[in-house]
């Protein structure tokens, strides 16, 4: 990925080379592990191929120190590279509705002994963390719509990341009104499930 542009600032290579996605992928599907591809880690979830998570990473510009929210966490991979990019001065806060992912991303995160500024938590009806707001915000599963609660939850001059159908979106905080928007075609996630209040 380095070689093709994909990996290209420091700090999410080095990320990629510590959190391997090898401890977030099932005992069944370890043969599959460094494929490029999407792999199924049940309940009908996948985790993300890696082209597409540095991809979406790189987008997301992420740097140490920062608070990030990271909905659909999964088996936890992305979560525990945010985790790595931020440091001990950051934290992230990841988000999963599915129980046993849940459970899952949570032991994962645990073979890294990563603290509690990095942790994985039931994710509820309404999408993301109302009532916060973050510097960086990713989104691991697809929206039927732009869901505009989250730019609510951005810092000014945050990111927020996000699949939209078969796009990816980046959104930048300007100003309380205002953002810039930017759209990547050509991607395929599951579907996002949330009530948009």
């Amino acid at each position: 990925m380095i070689d093709k542009g994909v990996l290209r600032s420091p700090q999410i290579i080095a990320a990629f080379k510590e959190m391997d996605r090898e401890y977030f992928v099932p005992e069944e599907m370890q043969a599959f592990i460094y494929e490029d591809r999407p792999l199924p880690i049940g309940k009908g979830q996948t985790i993300s191929q890696p082209s597409t998570v540095a991809f979406m990473l790189e987008l997301l510009a992420p740097q140490r120190g920062e608070r990030v929210l990271d909905i659909g966490a999964g088996s936890g991979w992305t979560t525990a590279l945010l985790c790595h990019i931020v440091g001990e001065e950051g934290s992230v806060l990841g988000l999963e509705r599915v129980d046993d992912l849940l459970k899952r991303g949570q032991k994962n995160l645990e073979k890294f002994h990563l603290g509690m500024h990095c942790r994985i938590e039931q994710a509820g009806e309404v999408l993301g963390r109302p009532s916060e707001v973050f510097d960086r915000i990713l989104v691991s599963a697809s929206a039927e719509t732009f869901p505009t609660s989250l730019v609510d939850q951005l810092k000014l001059g945050g990111v927020l990341v996000i699949p939209v159908q078969n796009d990816i979106v980046k959104i930048t905080r300007i100003s309380k009104e205002q953002i810039k928007k930017e759209v990547y075609s050509g991607f395929r996630f599951v579907p996002l499930i949330y009530s948009e209040q």
